[in-house]
């Protein structure tokens, strides 16, 4: 049987090095590797030793529609912490605003939406 581990998601945003910036400082993660991208883009990996999530640009500001009603796009990321209560009060201290707050098996989330409209769930187990 062959056995695979997600090692990272590339998502496009408006501005890589400022979603890096919140994402390091709300998970506690590196930026692994930043620089020039496909099409003349730029692109900063952030993450652990394990996984990354990869945030693009090249420019423009054009935004899609709603990802549930969209095949192919992304819904959400979810990202597992150990302290819900406190990533919670550092999320409300960057400005965004936790919604659809849920606990049930296996765990506690909630879920906030960045400065370009990316939901993430962040959950406890």
């Amino acid at each position: 049987m062959i056995s695979a581990s997600l090692e990272h998601i590339n998502i496009t945003v408006s501005n890589p090095k400022g979603t890096a910036e919140t994402l390091c400082s709300l998970f506690g993660w590196k930026v692994r590797w930043s620089g020039p991208a496909k099409d003349g883009g730029e692109t900063w990996h952030v993450g652990n030793a394990n996984s990354y999530l990869a945030v693009y640009s090249k420019g423009g500001g054009d935004r899609s529609g709603d990802s549930y009603q969209s095949p192919g796009a992304l819904n959400h990321v979810g990202v597992v912490v150990d302290d819900l209560d406190a990533t919670e009060a550092s999320v409300r201290a960057m400005g965004f605003e936790p919604h659809s707050h849920a606990s049930y098996e296996p765990g506690r989330r909630f879920y906030f939406d960045d400065a370009d409209g990316i939901e993430f769930e962040v959950v406890a187990y």
